[in-house]
């Protein structure tokens, strides 16, 4: 018998706590990769053979069915374990155990007859409220047997239609037990994730969003441009060059079609595409190769190292090789980002890490994965990104604003929803830095004053570097005050002009308008995932300019404020 990992073991034990000391029904929270199923057996087998009880098992994915069911018999052999599930032509409904598709019985809960527990997988997927399939199963389940008992499981306890899955009035009530992925990542039973390098990015704030999530042809139509396309596939194999196994989430079938053909052209390596429309001895076939076990066939194919997906992969996809995942799809849903994320958590002997490039802007619109936990949607909320408030005028503006429309305060980092033709640098968990250089395209210098100052406060040289398409990183020269501003300004200067130091941030501006300051080629610049400010921490500077004349004075009437 298989031996349950230490969090795996108390997060059984905190369901039976919860069952013991409560009336209503727990969850378990466990990331992707972490080993739902090995839990869902354990709770199995101690309802079979410890109180000879009949326990349900629901899924809604043929994957899910088929991985716990196997887990199932890996962990207690001697029970008999049944299937209902039309996919997979099983309609078994007299065993102790039966692991059932939802689709097959939310119309037939009598017919199954009572059960004891039941254990639903991918919780989150069971709505607040309304009819759905589950709640219909689940409603004529306690009616059956009014002393049944729910047990979730997922690793998104929140929805996007209504924030988190558990409620006095829900079907699920409370989390019993919750372990984080930085946790399980420290401890040595998940991937790291890294994230790489990007610059150039299109905006998609005219996105319509609709029940939360953008209108998906919108977001297709958008993703599915050409050149766009073709650059991130560019992209991919520049930075994949070292990766066995990448797992491509694109916006829609089209879309994944694209993606396929022009990474085809553009490496001539192989790419598959699955998606709802894939055959499934074709999607079977593809999805063996790219985990690698193929071999076992009687007519073994080579391995596939790229593989695109259209709405199909993000659950129930067990493949401990992916070493990169490639997010091709904007998404409003943070539970969506998981998913997507999780596919790469699992451990594999030939895998170090997990590489996340995310070209749709996910990572910076929801934050670090490990710190995604979104508010209960509130009464009037339409579902489309909240508000932010402006640090120096306070106004309420929506979250596309890259620069209040009210003070003209530029926010460091960019969190309107955007596909990039290279994958963001945003770090995919809290705490990750990433320290990536950048060509300078554009540099812009003004003279900024704090809002709502003292006419005598001092000001400072705002130095603006465009980076990207639409990436703006500010770095502030403060050559009006004193002390260690002052000195970190002297250094500034100096090393990008043999004129003496201003003294005002109008004279520097003037000077730095008229080239008297050497411009930059490249800057670096540091990220710290969950801070919202990018910092600028080295340069590589252009040619020094000559000395301004003496007797030349600048002209200070067109700086820019």
């Amino acid at each position: 018998m298989t031996a349950l990992r230490p969090y795996q073991a108390e997060a059984v034990s905190a369901v039976y706590r919860h069952l013991e000391q409560r009336n209503d029904n727990p969850v378990l929270v466990l990331p992707t990769g972490a080993g739902k199923s090995w839990c869902i057996a354990q709770l199995v087998a101690d309802t079979v053979d410890r109180w000879h009880g009949r326990i349900l098992v629901l899924a809604h994915r043929r994957e899910l069915l088929e991985q716990n069911a196997d887990k199932i018999r890996r962990l207690c052999p001697q029970v008999r374990v049944g299937l209902y599930s039309a996919g997979l032509k099983r309609r078994d409904t007299d065993t102790p155990v039966v692991v059932a598709g939802i689709q097959s019985v939310y119309k037939r809960a009598c017919e199954l007859d009572a059960f004891d527990l039941v254990l639903v997988d991918e919780a989150h997927l069971i709505p607040a409220d309304g009819e759905g399939m589950y709640r219909q199963f689940l409603a004529d389940a306690c009616i059956v047997n009014p002393q049944l008992r729910v047990i979730g499981l997922t690793a998104t306890p929140y929805r996007l239609d209504s924030g988190e899955i558990c409620s006095p009035d829900h079907f699920l009530n409370h989390v019993c037990f919750e372990v984080g992925i930085r946790e399980l990542i420290r401890d040595g039973y998940l991937c790291p994730l890294v994230s790489k390098a990007a610059a150039a990015k299109v905006d998609t704030s005219d996105l319509h969003v609709r029940g939360g999530e953008f209108v998906a042809e919108e977001a297709e139509q958008l993703m599915d441009q050409e050149a766009l396309v073709e650059a991130a596939c560019r992209e991919i194999l520049t930075l994949t060059q070292e990766r066995q196994s990448v797992l491509i989430f694109t916006a829609g079938v089209q879309h994944g079609r694209h993606v396929q053909k022009a990474l085809q052209e553009v490496s001539e390596a192989e790419c598959g595409f699955v998606c709802g429309e894939t055959p499934v001895r074709e999607r079977d076939a593809l999805l063996a190769r790219f985990r690698g076990d193929s071999h076992e066939s009687l007519f073994p194919s080579p391995p596939l190292r790229y593989l695109a997906n259209a709405n199909l992969l993000t659950v129930g996809f067990d493949a401990p090789r992916v070493d990169c995942v490639v997010l091709l799809r904007p998404t409003m849903s943070p539970g969506l980002l998981v998913q997507m994320c999780g596919r790469g958590f699992r451990l594999h002997p030939d895998k170090s890490d997990c590489l996340i490039l995310d070209f749709a802007g996910n990572i910076e619109r929801h934050g670090p994965i490990d710190q995604i936990r979104p508010q209960a949607k509130r009464a009037g909320e339409t579902g489309e990104a909240p508000a932010k408030e402006c640090p120096e005028c306070h106004s309420l503006i929506a979250t596309g604003y890259a620069v209040c429309p009210d003070c003209g305060h530029a926010f460091p980092l960019p969190e309107r929803p955007r596909h990039e033709a290279r994958a963001t640098d945003a770090g995919v968990l809290s705490g990750e830095v990433t320290v990536t250089e950048y060509e300078v395209r554009d540099i812009t210098y003004s003279v900024h004053r704090k809002r709502k100052s003292a006419d005598d406060a001092p000001r400072t040289m705002r130095v603006e570097y465009r980076l990207g398409l639409d990436y703006w990183v500010s770095e502030w020269v403060c050559v009006e005050h004193t002390g260690y501003a002052r000195r970190k300004a002297e250094q500034w200067w100096r090393r990008r002009s043999p004129d003496p130091v201003p003294d005002t941030a109008e004279g520097a501006v003037a000077i730095a308008e008229a080239g008297g300051v050497a411009v930059p080629d490249w800057v670096t610049v540091r990220r710290v995932a969950g801070d919202p400010f990018d910092r600028i921490v080295d340069c590589r500077l252009g040619p020094m300019p000559d000395p301004v004349p003496a007797g030349r004075e600048v002209d200070l009437e067109d700086v820019p404020f």
